[in-house]
C-alpha cells in the first residue's frame, strides 16, 4: 500500500517503512507526526481524494533535522560592475513512515 501526501507545498509518494526527506517540520526528534492531507491511497483498491481522501492519515516518526548542501547564488550583469554572491542551505526533516490509515 502507498499514499501520496501533501507537505511543505510538495506532493510526496510514501510507503510504510520508507525514509523520506521533507521541508522542515516543527516537531522534536523522536516524536510522531500525522499527515491528514492525503491526496491518493493506492493498493488493492485505490482511493482518490477531491482534493483529500476522507478519514485517511499517514503517521511518521521524526528521525532527524538537518540542512542540505550549500548552493551558491550568483547574480551578474555584464558591463555594469554588478556582482552579488550569496549562499543558501535549505533545512529539511528526515521522516520514517510508520503507518498508512485508509
Amino acid at each position: 500500500m502507498y499514499a501520496i501526501i501533501e507537505t511543505g507545498g510538495k506532493q510526496v509518494k510514501v510507503e510504510e517503512g520508507q525514509e523520506i526527506y521533507v521541508e522542515k517540520v516543527n516537531v522534536e526528534d523522536g516524536d510522531s507526526i500525522t499527515f491528514d492531507k492525503v491526496l491518493f491511497v493506492g493498493g488493492d483498491s485505490a482511493k482518490v481524494g477531491a482534493p483529500y481522501v476522507d478519514g485517511a492519515t499517514v503517521t511518521a516518526k521524526v528521525e532527524k533535522h538537518g540542512r542540505q548542501k550549500k548552493i551558491t547564488v550568483f547574480k551578474y550583469k555584464p558591463k555594469k560592475n554588478y556582482k552579488r554572491k550569496q549562499g543558501h542551505r535549505q533545512p529539511y526533516t528526515k521522516l520514517v513512515v510508520e503507518k498508512i490509515n485508509a
